[in-house]
């Protein structure tokens, strides 16, 4: 049972939750009332402003369209008036720009494309709206009067300022070659800036609205005259150089060889003379170092006597092909910024074939003259060939890269020169050869001293020269396949996918082989020649002193390790052939030495009287000793030995072996009474017989 005090509190304690809810419900209920009373006034607000807006709507809406209306009749009349402002701006095209087109472009072009703009719109608006109209006939006139006027200023711009490149800036070009990795190659200016952005702009102009290409006709007209001017005035100006101061910068003289002299001067370098200067030095030189003697006989014409002239045109070709390379690099790029894209490689072709056509028929004028050479015989003159044609080797790939894109015939020019040139120098060659093998002996032409023969100084000569030239000889010979006449296998690892493209050690085998194949030529010459001499000692002499000569020219120059490419014993070979000559050489003293030799006297005992017979014998003895000693020393005196260390190597053995041989017979009889007059007999001491045997091979003595 719950006690009746818990009862009696909780009971007022709901009493007095009650009162507090019954508070709280009374207030809800009076702002209930407050808030409906509060929506009634705000709905009345609304629905009178509601009422009003409509009002204002109804009364707006009617002027607004109107006033829209006005304002688009507005428009429509502007934009009419602005349409006839345009068209009738087309009727006032001719004569507003007549006074321009007809006074031309010339010192005003910006001027003067503005005006052909507006002829050329209005062209347009009569063609399109209007095509009978007389306006049409008169702005169509006006715009072909403008449009000859710009191509007039477009010959008039190219003609006035298109100049010759001069030849110091072309040699300047040619020998930056070698500098290029210290500063950057400057480009030729052929036309000032200014003018060259005029004639930009007409180009542009008459292939976009002129619709014209005449004008590219005038341009490579005009480009291929100052191309072909500059290239002939570099020609012009070498030869006058080369004639009045010596050679320009020459591509044609080898720059690896370490004996080449190069020095600079202000801007070119200068480099020795050409090929055949060199070979008159070449035999200079071997004279000085007394390789060299009298001349002989051959039918070989003379390197020595060349005229410089051969030299001049051949330095002077190869600058211009040279000089064509580097002035067509230039002319494609200014070409570039004239001639629109798809047009430009046929205008390239067509600028450059006056300036390439004056080359490659100079150079097959070239090849004409080394046949007629060849004919005759002269084949220093063939020279001229090897550094041209090494040259256009070089030069080719540079040559191709110029020549992409151009007709197929432009680019066969050079490798059809090069094949040319290639078989004419394995022609001259091939005769150099058979020349060597089949030069006659001619009595009269022989050199009476026994000295080296010209034939054999010409040779060595000629071959002196393929060294500065071996890939461009070798190649030579590897083009006409002549690995087959060498007996030399052709290896399939030795030719590329071209079938006249060698490797440098096949061609380096194929010109050793070749160099051998005109010194065998030449020994059987030489020996088949010394048989015109009727004295064997005589003979003798003149093989020592060509073998000689040849195996002294071979040491002095590279053409010693060329042969023993595939001739090892070459030089053992020479060597014995001179000991040959010399031991034969020597038993023409047998005729003196014999008189005297032991085994030729009389025996006879020491202090017993010579008989009658004795005696004679001895007076024989020394006469004969002393004829052919006079004999042989008045004849052999006549004859030369060039090569100091060779002459004085035969006169010292053989002034030991006749001194030997003599004093012992003087020690012997020289004391003998064979005679009541004994410097009858006795007429030298062993001395004088040996100065007289110093002065053998000396013709001054």
């Amino acid at each position: 049972m719950i006690p009746l005090q818990e009862a009696s509190a909780r009971r007022r304690e709901i009493e007095d939750k009650l009162k507090q809810e019954e508070e709280t419900l009374s207030f809800i209920r009076d702002s209930l009332e407050k808030s409906d009373q509060l929506t009634k006034n705000m709905v009345s607000i609304l629905s009178s402003f509601e009422s009003r807006l409509m009002k204002l709507e109804n009364s707006i809406i009617p002027v607004h369209k109107q006033t829209e209306n006005l304002q688009r009749l507005q428009e429509n009349v502007e934009k009419t008036l602005s349409c006839l402002d345009h068209v009738i701006s087309y009727y006032h095209v001719a004569s507003d720009t007549e006074k321009i087109i007809r006074e031309g472009p010339t010192g005003r072009l910006e001027e003067y494309l503005g005006s052909m703009a507006k002829i050329q719109k209005a062209v347009e608006y009569f063609q399109d709206n209007s095509p009978d109209s007389p306006e049409l006939n008169k702005v169509k006139l006006l715009f072909e009067r403008g449009k000859e006027s710009l191509e007039s200023e477009f010959r008039s711009l190219m003609t006035r300022h298109s100049k010759v490149v001069f030849p110091v800036l072309i040699l300047d070009l040619i020998s930056g070659e070698d500098d290029l990795e210290v500063q950057e190659e400057v480009p030729l200016e052929h036309l000032p800036e200014s003018v060259l952005q005029d004639v930009i702009r007409i180009s542009r102009w008459l292939v976009e609205y002129g619709r014209n290409q005449d004008f590219m006709n005038v341009y490579y007209q005009i480009r291929s005259s100052q191309l072909d001017r500059s290239i002939k005035g570099l020609k012009e100006h070498f030869r006058k150089s080369s004639s009045s101061s010596g050679v320009p910068y020459s591509p044609a003289v080898p720059n690896k060889r370490k004996d080449t002299p190069t020095k600079k001067p202000v801007k070119r370098p200068v480099c020795a003379p050409g090929t055949i200067r060199k070979a008159q030095n070449l035999l200079k030189q071997y004279s000085q170092h007394g390789l060299d003697g009298k001349k002989g006989g051959s039918n070989l014409i003379p390197l020595e006597g060349r005229d410089d002239m051969l030299d001049v045109e051949t330095d002077a070709y190869i600058h211009c092909v040279s000089a064509f390379v580097k002035l067509a690099q230039s002319e494609y790029q200014l070409l570039m910024d004239v001639i629109p894209e798809h047009h430009q490689k046929k205008t390239f072709d067509s600028l450059i074939q006056d300036a390439l056509d004056g080359l490659m028929l100079e150079g097959e004028n070239i090849v004409a003259a080394a046949r007629k050479a060849i004919i005759r015989h002269d084949f220093s003159a063939v020279l001229t060939v090897f550094p041209i044609l090494r040259h256009l080797k070089q030069t080719k790939p540079e040559f191709d890269q110029v020549l992409q894109g151009t007709a197929a015939s432009t680019k066969n020019k050079l490798p059809s020169l090069i094949t040319s040139m290639e078989t004419v120098g394995a022609k001259a060659l091939e005769d150099f050869a058979d020349n060597i093998k089949n030069d006659p002996d001619k009595e009269y032409n022989m050199p009476k001293d026994g000295t080296v023969h010209e034939l054999t100084s010409n040779a060595i000569l000629f071959l002196q020269q393929l060294l500065d030239f071996q890939e461009t000889a070798g190649a030579m010979l590897a083009s006409q396949v002549l690995g087959d006449t060498y007996n030399i296998p052709l290896d399939p690892r030795e030719t590329s996918s071209s079938a006249t493209s060698y490797s440098s050690e096949f061609s380096k085998r194929l010109l050793s082989t070749y160099i051998c194949k005109v010194l065998g030529n030449l020994q059987l010459n030489l020996l088949s020649k010394s048989k015109v001499y009727e004295d064997p000692a005589l003979s003798a002499i003149f093989l020592h002193n060509n073998y000689n000569y040849i195996l002294k020219a071979l040491e002095k120059s590279e053409l010693i390790q060329l042969v023993a490419v595939t001739q090892k014993t070459a030089e053992r070979s020479y060597r014995e052939h001179i000991e040959q000559q010399i031991q034969t050489y020597q038993r023409s003293w047998l005729k003196v030495t014999d008189y005297i030799a032991e085994k030729n006297l009389p025996v006879f005992q020491p202090g017993v009287k010579l008989r009658d017979k004795e005696r004679q014998m001895i007076k024989e003895r020394f006469k004969g000793f002393n004829d052919g000693l006079e004999e042989l020393c008045k004849i052999q005196k006549a004859w030369a030995i060039p090569d100091t260390e060779q002459r004085d190597k035969i006169r010292q053995a053989q002034k030991n072996i006749v001194k030997e041989t003599y004093g012992a017979f003087l020690h012997r009889y020289g004391s003998v009474p064979f005679t009541k007059n004994p410097e009858k007999y006795i007429k030298y001491r062993v001395e004088q017989v040996g100065d007289m045997i110093d002065r053998l091979f000396d013709t001054s003595a």
